[in-house]
């Protein structure tokens, strides 16, 4: 019998996890993109995350630029309780002297102000954007006028094929990520680096994180490819999209392909948060969500 790390000794999130964590999550039904095994691996460099078990609950926290945060308990344990335990974990063995819980959801969220002895606060760069996954397959209405003008342009130029990603394509794949970052110059923009080390890592274990993934071929090239999976029953969560920087248009094709071809049985597209960036939070916006996905910053109230 597998045996797992348990508070307060923690461990490195690896792909042997997968099963584990993947279950405790989809038990939960989350709704912030956030909570899937993908997420904290493919950023696992980055946000250097350790993980373990404490009482019944998930519980992970990360380091950046010196400093210690932790992410949103989930499991069947008291949560309030839990999150009072891995705050005063940070502050006595991390040095944090006002710990804090990152990207907390609303349901936590409530359970926590019912519990009382907490400061929440809202973080609107966190939020995510969620999609009617029928718009984003018709593009009904004049607000989406301009999506199928950038598709009808596209398709006046160019052919095109859709594709699933498997793992024939995975190299096409990779060399679209390289020339999307010569384009956009990721050797010279940390934050563009560190997205970078995603993308290649998603695709990389692409197999192995059994997630989906769809790819837009112009003259049997890979221009365009974006990979998901679902988020819960009724939500499918996007985690990388990329399009060739000589054909933006692409970015409105892949976006509605991927949807209709692969998560037409679903009711929501989760598009994950804009993290303050001007750019992609008016490109988020264009598609019109039905809401967005609050999340909140926890610490200890006093």
């Amino acid at each position: 019998m597998e045996t797992y790390p348990q508070f307060p000794h923690f461990k490195p999130v690896e792909l042997a996890d997968r099963d584990f964590i993947r279950e405790k999550f989809w038990s939960y039904q989350p709704e912030i993109s956030e909570l899937t095994f993908t997420s904290f691996f493919i950023w696992r460099t980055y946000y250097q995350f350790q993980w373990c078990l404490l009482d019944d609950c998930f519980v992970a926290y990360c380091q950046r630029h010196g400093r210690f945060f932790a992410t949103e308990p989930v499991g069947s344990g008291d949560r309030p309780e839990v999150v009072r335990k891995i705050l005063k974990f940070l502050q006595a063995e991390k040095g944090e002297a006002s710990p804090t819980i990152e990207r907390v959801d609303r349901t936590l969220a409530a359970e926590l102000e019912k519990a009382g002895g907490f400061h929440l606060e809202p973080v609107r760069d966190y939020f995510d954007y969620l999609y009617r996954t029928e718009d984003l397959i018709k593009l009904p209405g004049r607000k989406y006028h301009r999506k199928r003008n950038h598709i009808r342009q596209f398709l006046k130029q160019y052919r095109y094929e859709y594709r699933p990603v498997d793992k024939e394509s995975l190299p096409g794949c990779l060399d679209l990520a390289a020339r999307w970052c010569r384009a956009r110059r990721c050797e010279e923009d940390l934050g563009l680096l560190e997205e970078r080390e995603a993308v290649l890592e998603s695709l990389k274990h692409f197999e192995a994180l059994q997630i989906q993934g769809g790819l837009i071929l112009v003259n049997q090239r890979v221009e365009a490819f974006a990979l998901g999976e679902l988020l819960n029953r009724e939500t499918a969560v996007i985690h990388i999209e990329k399009a060739s920087p000589e054909l933006p248009s692409l970015y409105a094709v892949i976006n509605q392909q991927f949807a209709e071809k692969a998560w037409s049985k679903t009711t929501w597209i989760n598009r994950e948060e804009d993290l303050g960036e001007e750019n992609l939070r008016k490109a988020k916006e264009s598609y019109y969500p039905e809401r967005l996905v609050e999340k909140f910053r926890v610490r200890l109230a006093g």
